[in-house]
C-alpha cells in the first residue's frame, strides 16, 4: 500500500521521544472489516494540507491497514477519585505528527483500532454511537472556540461489537498537539520512578512550556502554566453549559485541552446539579462540580510532581490560583454573554442570581441567552425568553430591572451589543437528540444528518435558518435520552 503521508513533513510519533517498552509499545492494529466513510474533516483536513476529498487509501489507513507499527502509551489514573492504576491506551494507536500550516505539530491518533497491552479486559473497539458523538462533540467544541481535541476522519464497518446489545464498530481519527495526561505523570510517579518522570517533564517542558525551562522549578513551573490552563478551560465549559462526564485524571490534558468524549452533554433545561453521565450515581461530575473536580485533580497532578518540586508553599501557592483564575474567566464569559463591556462591582451578584433563576425555573441554557442578544433598552416590554416554558414570569421583573439598569449605567447601544452577545451566545450546541438523530440516520446507512450537523456546528454562533428547528426547544422525547461510560 502506498503511503499517504509520504511527501509532506510527517515525522514519527515524538510525544515521549526515548521511552520503550513496557511504557511505549508499537502494536499492530486491527483492521475494521468491510470499512467504509462516515465523515471526512475537509477544514480540518485542509489545515494538514490533507486532500479535501480523500481516496481509497486514506480509508484504508483509517480503518487500521497499516504497513507501521504506530505507539501506545502506558499511563494511571484516578477514576471517580478511586486510584485505578495502571491503564493506558486501550483503544487507541497513535499514527505520528503533522505540521499544520500554522506550524504546529498535530499528533495523529486512531480511536478503536484493536488491543493493545493496555486494553486490559476490552476489546479495543469503538462502536458506532460513540464515535459520531465523539467526532461531532469534538467539532462542535471547535466551533465554539473551546480548546479540545479534534475529529480528522470516521470510519463505519459492519462488524459486529457486542455492548449492552450487539453494534458496530467504528475509528474515529483523533488530532491534537499531544495526547498527554495527567495520568502520564501519575504513571511515573506511583512507580517511583523519577528519572522518567523527569524526562517526561523535560519533554513537555520543552515542546509546549518552554518559558518553563528557565525557572528554577520547571516542573512548578509547568504546573502553574497547567493549572491556569485548567481553570480556563472548565470555565469556558460552564459558559456554554457542557458537562464532561467522565473528568477522571487520565482524562484530563495536560495542554488544557477537552479530552476523551465519552458520556458528554450540553445541557437543555439548566440545572446546576445536571449530571449528563448514568453511570455517575453520585454525582461526582455534575455541572456544579465541574470547576472543584478540576482542581482536585491539579492536586493530583501536583503530587505526582513532587519529586521534582518539594517545596510545599510553593506548591500550594500554586494550586490556590485555580480559583481565582476560574472565578476570573468565568465572570468574564457571563459579562459578554449579558453583553457588559464594562466592570462594575454587582457583576457577579446579577450573573449569580440570574443562573439562579434559569435553575429554579429550569429554563433552556442556550435558548435563554440567545434571546437575551435581542433584548433592546427602548422596548420595555421585550421578553428574555421565546416560546419557553414559563410558569413563574413575575419572578424575573426584579432581575430584569437590573439588568436594563445595568445596560443604561454602561451606556450600552443595542446594536453594537446585540453583534457581542450573538458572537458569544451561540444559537446551536450538540444537544443529546441531535446526536441521536445522527446516530440513527447513520445506522440505516444515512449520512447526511451527521453532514449537515457539522456543518451547522462548525459556525454555531450563525443563525442558520435552514435548520431553525434544531435551535428551537429539544423534542418531548429528547429529555428520556441518557448516556453512559459503555462505549
Amino acid at each position: 500500500m502506498n503511503d499517504p503521508f509520504k511527501g509532506g513533513p510527517w515525522h514519527p510519533f515524538a510525544g515521549l521521544s526515548g521511552f520503550g517498552p513496557p511504557h511505549v509499545e508499537r502494536v499492530p492494529t486491527e483492521p475494521l472489516q468491510n470499512p467504509h466513510w462516515l465523515a471526512w474533516n475537509q477544514s480540518l483536513a485542509r489545515l494538514l494540507d490533507l486532500p479535501a476529498e480523500p481516496g481509497h487509501e486514506w480509508l484504508a489507513r483509517f480503518s487500521g491497514q497499516l504497513e507501521e507499527l504506530p505507539w501506545c502509551t502506558a499511563y494511571a489514573g484516578h477514576q471517580f477519585g478511586v486510584w485505578a492504576g495502571r491503564l493506558g491506551d486501550g483503544r487507541a494507536h497513535l499514527l505520528g505528527q503533522r505540521q499544520d500550516r500554522n506550524g504546529i505539530w498535530q499528533e495523529i491518533q486512531l480511536k478503536g483500532a484493536g488491543h493493545t497491552p493496555f486494553s486490559r479486559m476490552g476489546d479495543g473497539r469503538a462502536v458506532l454511537r460513540s464515535s459520531i458523538r465523539e467526532y461531532l462533540g469534538s467539532e462542535a467544541m471547535a466551533g465554539l472556540g473551546i480548546p479540545t481535541t479534534r475529529a480528522l476522519a470516521l470510519v463505519g464497518s459492519d462488524q459486529p461489537v457486542m455492548r449492552e446489545t450487539m453494534e458496530t464498530a467504528a475509528i474515529v481519527t483523533r488530532v491534537a498537539p499531544s495526547f498527554i495526561r495527567f495520568g502520564h505523570f501519575e504513571y511515573f510517579a506511583q512507580k517511583r520512578d523519577t528519572a522518567k518522570l523527569k524526562q517526561l517533564t523535560d519533554m513537555v517542558v520543552q515542546r509546549f512550556y518552554p518559558e518553563a525551562a528557565h525557572h528554577p522549578l520547571p516542573a512548578l513551573a509547568m504546573l502553574s502554566r497547567v493549572v491556569e490552563r485548567t481553570a480556563h478551560l472548565v470555565a469556558d465549559w460552564q459558559a456554554v453549559g457542557f458537562c464532561h462526564g467522565v473528568m477522571n485524571t487520565d482524562n484530563q490534558s495536560i495542554l488544557g485541552l477537552t479530552l476523551d468524549y465519552g458520556p458528554f452533554g450540553f445541557m437543555d433545561r439548566f440545572d446546576a446539579h445536571h449530571i449528563c453521565n448514568h453511570s455517575d450515581s453520585e454525582g461526582r461530575y455534575a455541572y456544579s462540580q465541574q470547576p472543584a473536580v478540576s482542581e482536585w485533580n491539579c492536586v493530583v497532578l501536583a503530587n505526582a510532581l513532587w519529586p521534582l518540586i518539594g517545596d510545599e508553599q510553593a506548591t500550594r501557592d500554586v494550586l490556590q490560583a485555580f480559583r481565582p483564575a476560574f472565578e476570573r474567566r468565568h465572570t468574564r464569559l457571563f459579562r459578554r454573554k449579558l453583553g457588559w463591556v464594562r466592570e462594575h462591582d454587582d457583576d457577579e451578584d446579577l450573573i449569580f442570581r440570574g443562573l439562579l433563576l434559569l435553575h429554579e425555573q429550569g429554563m433552556d441554557f442556550t435558548r435563554f441567552f440567545r434571546a437575551l442578544s435581542r433584548f433592546s433598552l427602548d422596548d420595555t416590554s421585550c421578553p428574555v425568553w421565546t416560546g419557553d416554558p414559563f410558569p413563574r414570569e413575575e419572578a424575573w421583573s426584579e432581575w430584569v430591572r437590573d439588568y436594563r439598569a445595568r445596560l443604561q449605567w454602561e451606556q450600552s447601544g443595542d446594536a453594537a451589543r446585540h453583534l457581542l452577545m450573538q458572537q458569544t451566545n451561540p444559537a446551536f450546541v450538540l444537544r443529546n437528540y441531535l446526536a441521536e438523530e445522527a446516530i440513527r440516520a447513520a445506522t440505516e446507512g444515512d449520512t447526511s444528518v451527521l453532514r449537515r450537523l457539522e456543518t451547522i456546528l462548525a459556525s454555531p454562533f450563525e443563525d442558520h435558518p435552514e435548520e431553525a428547528s434544531w435551535a428551537a426547544m429539544p423534542p418531548g422525547w429528547a429529555a428520556s435520552l441518557s448516556v453512559s461510560c459503555s462505549s
